[in-house]
């Protein structure tokens, strides 16, 4: 049974009992909830913010003279290819994103514990549920949740990189007539790659994907701050409090990270050559990219598509980190 400990309410105010979840020991779900949890968060994440990624991609991956922004990019693909086009590559990350934050959040619980116990000296039995607690308590510093953040970054980017390389793929597929189109679908694709470059090919932007997730250090580390801010001056309901910590972290994440996402997405979408006959590689290496969107645009060219990535941010993210507390609360 859940205990409770009060906290001071908002301006004064009559304190605010947050739930208070019982000894790590004597929960037998302590290891596989966050990977659970993470399920959902990747469902809701999804059905948000797939739209948003794709005129982000489109952007990263062109010059100015095709699209000149955002809003040039959706009216185009709309009018070209219908609404539809904006959930292409829908597919890859329906099922992967439900891996990949049931991956990354429960790692992320398990490191954060890890950390907690054996760098930190908290005792398990300390560990609360709520915006902090899902992922390993409050008594662990926030630099601490972003030390656990690269070592979860690092451990899903196997995960990752194999359904965003085939995501990255198909949302650059302008052809409005499907038989005109390279890949047909996400299987087609992943088939394609693999007989021609095998497994290497459907792991390509594996580096590039390790680089842009060990800047989970911010969004965890943050995650944390703003939880405990808003827990201390706020009065708002754990939920609230899940919804404004998490869509204000991932905007920290994306400010820091976004220009290796953009040199990670030139990389997935950089012709694989070979028996696949799709065009010359441009980018052997993770600096031969970077130097490419220097070249190209200057240090303008690291935020091309920052917008759509932006705005998606706030809202996929803070739902689906409601739906992830959400369930570790719910879960016995």
């Amino acid at each position: 049974m859940a205990t409770q400990r009060p906290v001071e309410g908002k301006l004064g105010g009559p304190p605010t009992p947050l739930p208070v979840a019982p000894p790590v020991a004597e929960s037998s779900s302590a290891h596989y909830k966050g990977f659970v949890a993470g399920v959902f968060s990747g469902v809701a994440k999804l059905s948000v913010g797939h739209p948003f990624d794709t005129i982000k991609v489109r952007m990263q991956t062109t010059s100015a003279e095709r699209f000149a922004g955002p809003m040039s990019c959706l009216v185009q693909t709309i009018r070209n290819e219908g609404v539809r086009a904006l959930y292409k590559g829908a597919t890859p990350p329906l099922v992967g994103w439900m891996f990949m934050d049931s991956v990354m959040l429960g790692s992320l619980t398990m490191y954060k514990k890890l950390l907690g116990k054996h760098v930190f000296g908290i005792d398990p039995a300390a560990t609360t549920a709520g915006a902090a607690a899902a992922a390993g308590g409050p008594a662990l510093p926030s630099y601490g949740h972003g030390i656990a953040g690269i070592f979860a970054g690092f451990t899903v980017s196997f995960v990752a990189a194999p359904f965003e390389h085939l995501k990255a793929r198909l949302q650059v597929q302008y052809a409005a007539n499907k038989a005109d189109r390279l890949y047909h679908g996400p299987i087609d694709c992943a088939g394609k790659i693999y007989r021609a470059h095998g497994i290497r090919g459907i792991y390509h932007g594996l580096f590039s994907t390790m680089i842009f997730r060990s800047f989970f250090f911010f969004w965890w580390g943050s995650y944390d701050v703003f939880s405990r801010l808003l827990n201390k001056h706020t009065a708002l309901p754990p939920a609230l409090v899940n919804f404004w910590a998490g869509g204000l972290s991932a905007q920290v994440f994306w400010i820091v990270a976004y220009p290796s996402d953009v040199v990670k997405q030139r990389i997935m979408t950089d012709p694989l050559g070979g028996k696949l006959n799709d065009g010359t590689p441009r980018f052997p290496h993770w600096r031969d990219a970077a130097q490419a969107v220097y070249r190209e645009s200057g240090y303008k060219g690291f935020f091309r598509g920052f917008l759509p990535s932006f705005l998606r941010a706030f809202p996929a993210n803070a739902m689906a980190l409601v739906a992830f507390e959400a369930v570790m609360r719910t879960l016995p």
